[in-house]
């Protein structure tokens, strides 16, 4: 078992970053990989139903909407521009796809950066509350 010293002299064990990250994106709880991590669409559980594992403390804040915009966006506009080049659609067509699509990449998205976001400040010992 690996152990790692904080500055208070506590010990405890060693988190797997990766582990806690798979399973933060799947929904899950980043200690035990069995409970539910959210109680609604972005709101966190307080503990975890399986292991009871403190949740709530964390706090992932702006990181999930910026990564979640990074990503929707490059996609989208990737694709915008590749149809435009391939085979042009008229200005409404365009308009209402790529807002459809933006819309939907966003909306499945969020919650599953939010779960790697509170999976890494989980394994990494930190809460967001400093």
């Amino acid at each position: 078992m690996i152990v790692e010293h904080t500055p208070n002299m506590v010990v405890r064990p060693a988190r797997n970053v990766w582990s806690a990250v798979r399973r933060g994106l799947r929904h899950r709880c980043p200690n035990c990989g069995r409970g539910q991590l959210f109680r609604a669409y972005l709101k966190p559980v307080e503990t975890c139903s399986e292991c009871a594992e403190n949740l709530g403390r964390i706090r992932a804040d702006d990181g999930p909407a910026w990564l979640t915009v990074l990503i929707t966006g490059h996609v989208t506009v990737g694709a915008a521009l590749t149809m435009e080049m391939v085979h042009p659609l008229p200005v409404p067509a365009s308009i209402a796809l790529f807002s459809g699509l933006t819309l939907a990449m966003a909306l499945a998205l969020l919650p599953r950066a939010k779960g790697v976001f509170i999976g890494a400040i989980w394994a990494m010992g930190a809460t967001g509350e400093e």
